[in-house]
């Protein structure tokens, strides 16, 4: 499938959903797509309700901004609120609330926060104010830590004095991990995620059918991609044979981007610890900038409040990043939690599992059904 047509072609979505009811016949599979971008693909083109009802698609914790805890908001608002600081960072941060309101709320408050698309942006930000300090709220996955580590790389050689990154990228495979090791997952296997293993490279996933004897294919984001990667690892768990199977080929290697890891490596270490939202502390789950990049670290430049706060308790973000719930058995989601007054992160993201059921799931035959009943 080369072209945009090919992608979203129904009469082979059609033959595709077939051939998947077939070979599922008479057994039920429970799939995790990690990805939040996989999870918009299934709402919004309507493959929750095309499947059949043996199928069972749960969302994990592939929200780059949902996983982060309320604590680490917060840090980022203490951080902005200091006189003379400029804090950059994208645009869905800004609205995750933390223990005393979001980033937009503080910017609202006089703090001077700003949005950027990338951090090579923010350090425009700094070259053009000099006076200020410009602090980049890093996040991500594998996906964005290289663009971090370039963007840091430049300052150095530049030799711009008043640019600091908060580092907060994660890294996704500690916590598929942590979460195969819960005695509360039930997962058959994975759809893993695309634009993440173009970096990391396909090998990376090998621990999961090697370890956990789960099956995982690594998919692309367009219907037919979702379809036959679900296609895929249905064969595969139907065979009895789980293994890594890449069905985004057009993007995918097993090596991934080595030049991508390689600016990583120059520039972050690991951290011991990390804490995630919903799945707790995970050991070596988040990069820290290295020793030789030490003047650009803003927790060694400013005094955070580093406090652990609890989720408010009607939220339930933290169960369905760990696949425990579907986002419409929240207790409050759509009524007291939607897109415009959030309570939890995986609302607010563009990428968010709760925020991809509302605004396309809500509409679909199976989401209406449940939701009568509420």
């Amino acid at each position: 499938m080369r072209f945009i047509d090919e992608f979203r072609d129904s009469g082979l979505a059609k033959r595709v959903v077939r051939e998947i009811e077939r070979i599922a016949e008479g057994r039920r599979f429970r799939i995790m797509e990690i990805c939040g971008g996989h999870t918009h693909t299934i709402y919004r083109y309507g493959l929750h309700d095309v499947l059949p009802a043996n199928i069972e698609l749960v969302h994990g914790p592939g929200c780059p901004v949902c996983v982060l805890p309320m604590g680490k908001v917060d840090d980022a608002i203490a951080i902005a609120k200091h006189d003379g600081v400029i804090l950059a960072t994208f645009g869905d941060m800004m609205r995750v609330p933390g223990s005393k309101g979001s980033l937009i709320d503080a910017q609202a408050d006089g703090a001077d926060v700003r949005m950027v698309y990338s951090p090579l942006d923010a350090l425009k930000l700094a070259h053009q104010n000099p006076d200020r300090k410009v602090v980049f709220f890093a996040i991500g996955f594998e996906t964005t830590a290289p663009s971090t580590a370039v963007t840091l790389m430049r300052a150095k050689q530049l030799g711009i004095r008043n640019f600091f990154v908060f580092c907060n990228h994660v890294l996704v495979v500690p916590a598929i991990k942590a979460l195969l090791d819960s005695p509360e997952t039930r997962l058959d296997g994975f759809i893993g995620p695309g634009h993440v293993t173009t970096v990391i490279g396909s090998k990376a996933w090998e621990f999961v059918p090697k370890d956990y004897g789960k099956g995982i294919v690594i998919s692309g984001f367009e219907p037919l991609d979702m379809l036959q990667a679900i296609y895929m690892l249905v064969r595969q768990l139907v065979e009895g044979k789980p293994r890594v199977d890449v069905q985004y080929t057009r993007a995918v290697r097993p090596d991934g981007n080595m030049k991508a890891k390689e600016v990583m490596a120059r520039v972050f270490d690991l951290r011991d610890t990390f804490e995630w939202r919903g799945l707790g502390w995970i050991e070596k789950s988040a990069l820290k900038l290295k020793p030789e990049f030490a003047e650009f670290d803003a927790e060694l430049h400013f005094e955070l409040p580093r406090r652990q706060v609890a989720d408010p308790k009607v939220c339930q973000c933290g169960e369905v990043l760990r696949g425990a719930i579907l986002p419409w058995e929240c207790k409050v989601f759509g009524t007291a939690c939607t897109p415009e007054h959030p309570i939890g992160a995986c609302m607010v993201s563009s990428e968010g599992a709760c925020a991809a059921v509302y605004q396309y799931g809500r509409y679909s035959r199976k989401v209406r059904e449940l939701l009568r009943h509420l």
